[in-house]
């Protein structure tokens, strides 16, 4: 039964807001990366960075720890990013390792998902002194372009949109999100960037549900690696810094605790 089996979601509460970009003043010179075209990976990269990309590594295993999960929406363990969001200083270390990451890599705009990637996407993207660009649900903003619908694990969903003059032709554009599920949401994104002549680097999330990668068909899952390749993207890389392997805090529940998520 495919609903009992996708048991694991991302939750954190949060009303769009936009975000404007305005280039500072004065750039951060340890983490902003070079003006121009791609910037290739940084040969002197110590041990200790390569360390902290490391899905459920050391950094992940830390920020883990900040993350619970709740029973919500009828599903036994929604993980809430409230929990890191909480702490500046386990925050700060996530925007921290995502640009170095992205630095060494070299990017020239950051792209973040509604509604979530626009909480991670616009600090990380002034610390790399890059634009950041809204991918919107259909209706939030003025002139647009749309991707084609897209499934989730909750369902088929209408495409996501972006402004038509945000990527130029030959961008290197990262996309932003807090979780990869089943990747339909960032497919949409990849699509969009696409459309507009731009090129996806990488997209890159705090947590990858692994179960969704290449599941067999006996499991009923969702199969993310054969959905890409349908569609002609598999060659986008997906990066994800925590598992559900490493995600095992349990929310300490109020006794006047209920389930009140609204989508099922």
């Amino acid at each position: 039964n495919l609903a009992c089996t996708l048991r694991i979601v991302l939750f954190f509460e949060v009303i769009p807001t936009a975000f404007s970009f305005h280039p500072l003043a004065h750039s951060s010179p340890s983490i902003m990366a070079p003006q121009g075209t791609a910037v290739e990976k940084s040969s002197s990269k110590t041990s200790n960075e390569h360390d902290d990309y490391l899905q459920d590594g050391p950094l992940a295993r830390r920020i883990a720890e900040t993350m619970p999960y709740f029973p919500f929406k009828g599903i036994p363990k929604f993980y809430d990013i409230g929990g890191f969001l909480s702490k500046p200083a386990v925050f700060q270390e996530i925007v921290d390792v995502f640009c170095r990451r992205y630095d060494n890599i070299g990017i020239d705009a950051v792209a973040g998902l509604d509604a979530r990637g626009f909480i991670l996407g616009p600090p990380i993207a002034l610390g790399l002194q890059k634009p950041f660009f809204m991918m919107r649900k259909k209706g939030k903003m003025p002139n647009t372009v749309e991707s084609p619908s897209y499934d989730t694990e909750y369902g088929k969903r209408s495409g996501l949109c972006i402004q038509r003059d945000a990527i130029k032709p030959g961008d290197r554009v990262l996309v932003i999100d807090d979780l990869v599920a089943t990747g339909g949401t960032l497919s949409a994104a990849i699509q969009l960037v696409h459309m507009l002549g731009g090129e996806v680097v990488e997209c890159a999330c705090v947590v990858e549900l692994k179960m969704f990668i290449d599941p067999s068909e006996e499991s009923g899952l969702p199969n993310r690696t054969k959905m890409y390749k349908a569609m002609g993207i598999d060659q986008v890389p997906i990066w994800g810094l925590i598992s559900e392997d490493v995600l095992t805090v349990e929310a300490e529940l109020h006794e006047e605790y209920v389930d009140d998520g609204e989508e099922h």
